[in-house]
């Protein structure tokens, strides 16, 4: 299908587009324009291309005037108008600066191939049903922004008391300023002799000093509850931290992390889901941040004015320093994810990439000393050594990755602190000792990136480190579908926290089910029915009752009577239909997985000349045509496989077949083909020599019953043809039908049915075809 037939389609792609058209190129030159528009090779014009592009902006102002003059009608006449107008504006643009006019075209196909590819994404999404509803969503995010509102005021109180303890304990340090100074006067009086002056005068300096005292006695008491009181409403704050983090790390971070998971098997993601992440680890970092300043800044305080807590009161500060340092911590351990997954199936010597991110990398301005990531591949026994906290397990390897060191870089446009490794490189893998019969398809590894950064000035430093999803390595392209199955099964099946790389050996049938179609789906654009996925259930289960398929069913055991597993038939299906069949089978034009007894039921009361497309059972990767012969036979035509579509497509080979007329149940085959069918070629080239059309042909005869190919509506009856059981001409039965079959077949294979002593001159051959259309009875001597 076209790209501007998918705009059209849809009404909302159609408006989005209507704003990024400029007045010099509107949508109506799109529209008139759209095949020859699509046909240019418009990526290949740039700045060297100045002349080219001038060439080719001229011969579209050509077309463009020949379709306004073809708008003669007084009802197209603004239509006509704005033609003309368009040609006039695009015409000046053509002669001052055509390369910023082919810019303006590049811009407008590439925003209609993105819009529409997000239209898709959001139909597969819809359809998948595997995220969140949205009402749910929504609801979560306003639950956790409600959470982060509630602390920042809590923040902000505790913010308030800290100042208004430090301005307590600033009075009482002055308080006992002026004390320490009428005890130095007191000092002084003392060494003096005595007198009455200096008598009333002690008097009235100790009085002052004893008021002063029990001020401060009073001020320590309100300092200590303060301190208390403080202490607690931090405490508070730290358990609503520590609920926040529990929903945001594990349950909103381990949710994404499992949906990008299964993003693996087909399964679309919201792209701003991880942005929303962010900003809720940015909004918990800055809290979690802000109340370990103030704990630190109220130890301080303690620190320049130690007073006693009571008997039963405990200093609960060093406590709370710890389980925010321990928040922060984790916060920030946790947030160190692979946003975008290496391959999961890994070819050594190919280039691979991976981009990997802090969530908290710009909030905690980590950034200011940009840390470095290394890459490593380990096996699955040395990620569960790391697990384990197994110190050397860090240095541990199972092969040499080259490109696998750079530096995280921060965007300050959107706060994300991020590195992108684009040229990796497995240049050497180490395995495992084999387990069993276990193939090398099915031992998996992952990518270990490391880190280490600080956070204030140095004052904490961490070291972190994520893992990548498994990855199998292959060193050739046809381990790629064995290894496709390791990982679609351990994306479906794996849980959170499991041991590495841990999966069920059986799962239930309806969990599989939902996984093949997410993979097909993604992969052709159009999932599997529940009659689809009934069929595929009989080709894992044959006539056994049973909902559990185990992982040597599903990829280990051939199939009853062949040579290949469930899932390399499935997987070959699949390849196919992407690379070959994919508009086919978004048009519901194949019904692919049918049995052919099912097939031939369906087909056995149709009339002459309705077919269907099924995948076949016995050839992998291929696809079949059965078709209903005139006596209602039903014929299976030998699999196509890719090889052939790469000759010739399946479209162009069904317009071929004249014995092919109805798409079942009742659709004429041109109203569902005719649109994939390969233009004419004209039949001379440049250098004067005719150029060979391929036609795909049924033989003349089939010999299992002699069905000829014939055209569409040809009442023939089918006979056996085969020469050798024909011994007299005589012994043939020329009814008029046969007359009308023989008529069609070419006059030198005809001869080959004739005995070599027949006697018929040539003429005379020529002759019974013409006669043979008059006479219903051909007469031979």
């Amino acid at each position: 299908m076209s790209q501007w037939a998918k705009v059209q389609q849809s009404p909302n792609i159609f408006r989005q587009m209507q704003q990024y058209y400029p007045p010099h190129f509107p949508m109506e030159v799109r529209y008139f324009l759209c095949q020859w528009i699509e046909e240019q090779q418009w990526d290949q014009i740039d700045e060297s291309n100045h002349q080219y592009a001038e060439l080719i902006l001229n011969d579209m102002l050509t077309l463009l005037r020949q379709k306004a003059e073809e708008l003669t009608s007084q009802e197209f006449f603004i239509i006509r108008m704005k033609l003309e107008e368009s040609v006039q504006k695009l015409d000046s643009i053509v002669k001052t600066n055509p390369l910023e006019m082919v810019q303006v075209i590049k811009n407008c196909l590439a925003m209609e191939q993105k819009i529409i590819e997000q239209a898709e994404q959001t139909t597969q999404q819809q359809q998948l049903n595997q995220d969140l509803p949205a009402s749910d969503q929504q609801g979560t995010n306003e639950k956790i922004m409600n959470a982060i509102h509630e602390l920042l005021q809590k923040t902000k109180v505790t913010e308030n008391d800290s100042k208004n303890l430090q301005h307590k304990q600033e009075s009482f340090i002055i308080r006992f300023s002026d004390c320490q100074r009428f005890t130095g006067q007191l000092q002084q009086l003392s060494q003096m002799p005595n007198s009455q002056e200096k008598i009333n005068k002690e008097a009235q300096l100790r009085q002052q000093k004893e008021q002063i005292d029990f001020q401060l006695a009073q001020m320590a008491q309100e300092i200590l509850h303060l301190r208390v009181a403080l202490s607690k409403k931090y405490e508070v704050t730290i358990v609503h931290l520590q609920e926040l983090q529990k929903e945001i790390l594990d349950n909103e971070l381990i949710s994404w992390k499992r949906r990008q998971q299964l993003a693996g098997n087909g399964l679309v993601m919201d792209s701003t889901s991880i942005d929303t992440l962010q900003n809720w680890c940015e909004n918990l970092a800055d809290l979690i941040w802000q109340n370990r300043q103030q704990i630190k800044k109220s130890t301080q305080l303690q620190q320049q004015l130690p007073i006693k807590f009571p008997d039963g009161e405990e200093d609960i500060l060093p406590r709370l320093n710890d389980t925010i340092t321990g928040l922060l911590s984790s916060l920030v351990t946790s947030t160190f994810i692979v946003e975008h997954q290496p391959p999961q199936v890994l070819k050594k010597d190919a280039r691979f990439g991976a981009v990997v991110r802090l969530l908290v990398g710009g909030k905690l301005n980590v950034h200011m000393n940009p840390p470095q990531v290394k890459a490593t591949i380990i096996s699955e026994n040395q990620a569960k050594d790391l697990l384990r906290n197994d110190v050397k397990a860090k240095n541990d390897t199972s092969g040499d990755i080259l490109n696998n060191t750079g530096i995280m870089e921060f965007q300050p446009g959107n706060g994300q602190l991020s590195i992108s490794f684009r040229n990796m490189q497995l240049k050497k893998i180490k395995r495992a000792d084999k387990k069993g019969s276990e193939a090398v398809t099915e031992e998996k590894f992952c990518i270990l990136f490391q880190s280490e950064f600080s956070v204030g000035g140095n004052e904490l430093v961490f070291q972190v480190w994520t893992l990548s999803l498994p990855v199998v390595v292959t060193v050739h392209g046809n381990q790629e579908c064995n290894a496709t199955a390791t990982v679609l099964w351990d994306n479906a099946f794996a849980e959170p926290g499991r041991i590495p790389f841990n999966v069920p050996d059986q799962v239930d049938w309806s969990h599989l089910a939902d996984q093949l179609n997410m993979k097909f789906m993604s992969h052709t654009g159009k999932g599997l029915s529940a009659t689809n996925l009934s069929y595929i259930a009989s080709k894992l289960f044959g006539n056994k009752d049973s909902s559990m398929v185990s992982w040597t069913q599903f990829n280990k055991d051939t199939l009853s009577g062949r040579s290949f597993t469930f899932w390399e038939w499935f997987y070959a299906i699949q390849k196919l239909t992407k690379e070959h069949l994919k508009d086919l089978w978004n048009d519901e034009a194949i019904i692919g997985f049918v049995s052919k007894n099912q097939a031939q039921d369906w087909l056995s009361n149709r009339p002459m000349g309705t077919f269907l497309l099924r995948f076949s059972d016995s050839e992998i990767g291929g696809i079949t045509i059965a078709w209903t012969g005139e006596r209602q036979e039903v014929w299976n035509l030998a699999p196509f496989t890719s090889k052939d579509f790469h000759i010739r497509g399946l479209a162009d080979r069904i317009k071929d077949l004249n014995s092919l007329v109805y798409l079942y149940p009742n659709k004429p085959k041109d109203s569902v083909f005719s649109k994939y069918y390969t233009s004419t070629v004209e039949p001379v080239i440049n250098d004067g020599y005719i150029r060979a059309n391929l036609k795909t042909t049924l033989p003349d005869h089939l010999t299992t019953s002699g069905e000829m190919e014939r055209q569409p509506f040809s009442p023939e009856t089918v006979y056996d043809m085969n020469p050798n059981s024909v011994q007299n001409m005589d012994e043939l039965p020329m009814t008029p039908d046969m007359s009308r079959g023989l008529a069609e077949m070419d006059l030198n294979h005809l001869t080959e049915f004739l005995p070599d002593d027949i006697g018929i001159p040539e003429i005379d051959v020529q002759q019974l075809l013409v006669n043979s259309y008059i006479d219903s009875r051909v007469v031979m001597d």
